[in-house]
């Protein structure tokens, strides 16, 4: 009986430090998110003002280098607009028609952002092989300096994403969205002191493409990344051989079978699978300890665990590993 007492008191132990552990991630969520909310304010705010600024003196220098750019800028407004969305969306409480909640839309806008990268880098592209074709003189003193406003822009929003692009794919994707773009006015600068001491327009639609296939490089992991987790492949931090061998070496379990792993959200992680313990149920507090370790240890927050004792009159029709 006291040791039953002993076991219960630990249990509470373990339910109080889980709870704490829960108070500290929740804690550091809530204030990563309120500094992407401001990042993602802050950048559209900055790259509508200097979309206007572009068009404006793409018209006056008849730069059609500024002008392309202006677009290109545009549609970057609306990729942070589209990822911010995603974010606040993917915050929303589960209801009884999304119960998982809706954090799967940041997968969906960061798969988003990649396809519309793409596309920008296409047009970028096109326009440079027609400027190279047919070069046009531009007012080259008046591109530099917006160039110059441009990098400082671009450069300045991308900082914003720079700390949590590594645990966020959508915060990747406007990362490498404002990145790019920072690049790209680095490119039109350059080529625009270039064109100023030599004379060569080429430059400006040569550099255009130089910058085009570093932007293509870029994005293509983010493409692959968003498309992976659109199709709910096991995201790329996580070693599903680990977590296969931490399951079969827990106490009483004898086999296991039915394990997946997918991405709820860009940082969110969910995983289910069927112990057989031939012993049966191991008692809640096995399955506190379990929750907490694949938690901390895996980075696997909403985990699902079946437990079977492996009667063989009655198999699990899910154990074959072919079988979903």
């Amino acid at each position: 009986m006291a040791h039953a007492h002993q076991d219960h008191a630990h249990g509470h132990d373990d339910h109080a430090h889980g709870n704490h552990d829960h108070a500290q991630g929740h804690h550091h969520h809530a204030h990563g998110r309120r500094r992407h909310d401001r990042a993602f304010a802050v950048g559209i705010a900055l790259n509508l003002g200097f979309v206007a600024l572009e068009s404006v003196f793409g018209v006056l220098s008849h730069s059609m280098a500024l002008l392309a750019d202006a677009g290109h800028n545009l549609s970057d407004v609306l990729a942070l607009a589209l990822a911010w969305g995603a974010s606040v969306l993917g915050r929303r409480e589960p209801s009884q028609r999304f119960t998982y909640g809706l954090g799967s839309s940041t997968i969906l806008a960061a798969l988003l952002n990649a396809m519309l990268l793409m596309l920008v880098v296409g047009g970028i592209a096109l326009e440079a092989i027609q400027r190279l074709l047919n070069p046009v003189p531009v007012a080259t003193m008046m591109v530099i300096w917006v160039a110059l406003c441009g990098i400082a822009v671009n450069g300045a929003t991308a900082l914003f994403f720079l700390r949590d692009r590594e645990h966020d794919l959508n915060v990747r994707g406007a990362y490498l969205h404002m990145a790019a773009d920072a690049l790209v006015s680095l490119g039109v600068m350059l080529a625009g002191v270039g064109m100023l001491y030599s004379g060569w327009t080429w430059l400006d639609p040569a550099m255009s493409l130089v910058i085009a296939m570093v932007i293509v490089g870029g994005t293509w992991g983010l493409l692959r990344d968003s498309v992976n987790l659109a199709l709910h492949a096991v995201p790329a931090r996580i070693d599903t051989e680990l977590i296969r061998g931490y399951f079969s070496a827990l106490d009483g379990v004898a086999a296991i079978h039915d394990l997946h792993i997918w991405g709820m959200s860009t940082t969110e992680t969910a995983l289910t699978v069927h112990l057989v313990m031939p012993d049966g149920h191991p008692s809640d507090r096995f399955f506190a300890q379990v929750s907490r370790e694949l938690r901390e240890r895996y980075a696997v927050g909403h985990a699902t665990i079946q437990v079977e004792t492996g009667d063989e009159l009655h198999p699990c029709p899910l154990a074959p590993d072919h079988v979903v």
